[in-house]
């Protein structure tokens, strides 16, 4: 198997406490909040791709291009949805939106790369050595 142009993605959660912008230090409010938002996008587009990898492998994000468009309060559920949309070698483009029961709530583009994960994670050790 490999990556594709149009392969399709999702992935939900529930507005609470935990995952407010007030949870996240990133305002004050008891809304969705946005690095949530980005992480749910980032879980569909991850998600939806990693069955298509070989074994060993895993895809990190390297780009985001988003934008948050609605409040989302506490008790709606929000989804993401994303899709590929550039296969180049290890390099893979995506578009992502997320949603709340109303509508729309952000959108924007997702860039992954393909890596081995022992190779990865050696060069990210590196990092600790003195």
């Amino acid at each position: 198997m490999s990556i594709e142009v149009g392969i399709r993605g999702r992935a939900e959660e529930i507005v609470n406490d935990t995952n407010t912008a007030a949870a996240a230090c990133s305002g004050a409010l008891p809304v969705y909040g946005t690095p949530y938002m980005v992480a749910l996008m980032e879980k569909a587009a991850w998600t939806s791709i990693a069955p298509y990898l070989a074994p060993g492998d895993s895809t990190v994000g390297t780009k985001l291009d988003i934008a948050h468009l609605s409040a989302t309060p506490m008790g709606m559920k929000v989804w993401a949805e994303s899709e590929v949309t550039l296969v180049d070698g290890k390099r893979i483009e995506l578009k992502v939106a997320a949603y709340d029961e109303k509508g729309m709530i952000g959108e924007g583009t997702h860039e992954r790369f393909i890596v081995t994960d022992e190779r990865f994670l050696t060069k990210a050790a590196r990092k600790l050595e003195g």
